[in-house]
């Protein structure tokens, strides 16, 4: 039987990213969504769930996302679940957490949904060349509908 684990969020980040080395010298970041859902309940009312989501990031992105982004800035995280399973040190039972490995991450929203004092990601990057001419604004001149009767064969 196939399987397949893939995870696609939009929140907003809880806290700051607390970034860590690994002994390796990798960089990992974790970081909490808050993502939210809407609806309207029985009684006709609009109401609003809000599940807190930790999300684990590694390497680079970590790196990233820990100079980019501050409490309350809107991402968008894929990734993948991970179950993580201990014995806790002072009662000696058995936890598990459910979290995500980020896989990849797109900013999200506009320059001023970041909180002051964050560096804009979008000022720090050169601008991309253009791979192609520059398109008209004007919309092209309008052609008439060819007469499609005639071609019918029957």
């Amino acid at each position: 039987m196939a399987s397949y684990n893939k995870v696609i969020l939009v929140g907003n980040l809880t806290r700051d990213p607390e970034l860590r080395s690994l002994p390796s010298g990798m960089s990992v970041a974790r970081i909490s969504l808050a993502v939210n859902r809407r609806y309207t309940g029985k009684d006709g009312e609009n109401k609003e769930e809000v599940t807190y989501v930790d999300v684990d990031v590694f390497g680079k992105q970590a790196e990233t996302i820990a100079k980019y982004c501050a409490k309350g800035r809107p991402l968008l995280v894929e990734g993948r679940l991970r179950l993580d399973q201990w014995d806790d040190k002072t009662t000696g039972e058995k936890r598990s957490r459910l979290g995500v490995v980020l896989e990849n991450f797109t900013f999200i929203g506009s320059r001023g949904d970041a909180p002051a004092g964050t560096p804009d990601y979008e000022d720090s990057v050169p601008p991309r060349r253009a791979s192609s001419p520059r398109v008209s604004s004007n919309p092209p001149p309008a052609m008439s509908a060819p007469d499609i009767e005639e071609d019918i064969p029957f």
